[in-house]
């Protein structure tokens, strides 16, 4: 892949492929009330197969919602709780409220950054948030999924993404993944920009917008 030169993807774009009967949304952004929601939602109203649904698209954006509905269907997800002020150490922070978004993540391992990140993710303290722990070792990967194909070689993580996008049906999405001693726990799912894809995801994405998923 790679080695042609394709039109260039367009910023907040919205594209639709059709795929054995079903339509398939691709979006930067799927958060509920954007333009995609709305999309997906007429769509469903007119009685159109389409993936994802609105439904996944909501399940997916709250950390807690996706990781359960994500072990219930047997994938391994980091252990996570809900708090106002109670964080292991060291974590991964997630705010869960409105106005929050699964792609603002934060680190902490120490009292001070935890307590400005708490700041942050909970509107100073106006809303819980989610956190899971993390061990000494542990490694976040940030994976862009083009429907469920990752360009990565790993196949710990071609397989999650594939597993993912299997639950959710979004077609183009930031899998966070924590790896343990080789071992791979679904963090949570983020939006993806075009411009954020690689050479080789934009080559592939183009490849099924433009029907040619053969590649």
């Amino acid at each position: 892949m790679g080695t042609r030169k394709d039109p260039p993807l367009v910023k907040d774009q919205t594209y639709m492929v059709r795929r054995e009967g079903v339509t398939h949304v691709v979006s930067e952004n799927y958060s509920y009330k954007s333009d995609t929601y709305y999309t997906i939602l007429s769509q469903e109203m007119k009685g159109v197969a389409i993936a994802p649904t609105s439904q996944s698209v909501l399940d997916a954006g709250v950390v807690p919602i996706c990781l359960e509905k994500a072990r219930l269907a047997g994938i391994r997800v980091c252990e996570w709780g809900i708090s106002h002020s109670y964080v292991p150490f060291p974590a991964l922070l997630y705010g869960i409220n409105y106005f929050a978004t699964s792609s603002d993540y934060h680190p902490v391992a120490g009292p001070d950054e935890t307590k400005a990140a708490i700041k942050h993710v909970t509107n100073c303290g106006k809303y819980p948030f989610c956190y899971q722990g993390l061990g000494d070792g542990d490694y976040i990967h940030r994976v862009h999924s083009v429907f469920g194909r990752v360009t990565t070689e790993d196949p710990g993580l071609s397989r999650l993404a594939g597993e993912i996008y299997d639950l959710f049906g979004i077609p183009l999405q930031t899998l966070v993944v924590r790896e343990r001693a080789g071992e791979y726990a679904f963090s949570s799912l983020a939006p993806c920009r075009y411009s954020a894809l690689s050479r080789d995801e934009k080559t592939l994405l183009h490849a099924y917008i433009e029907r040619q998923e053969f590649l």
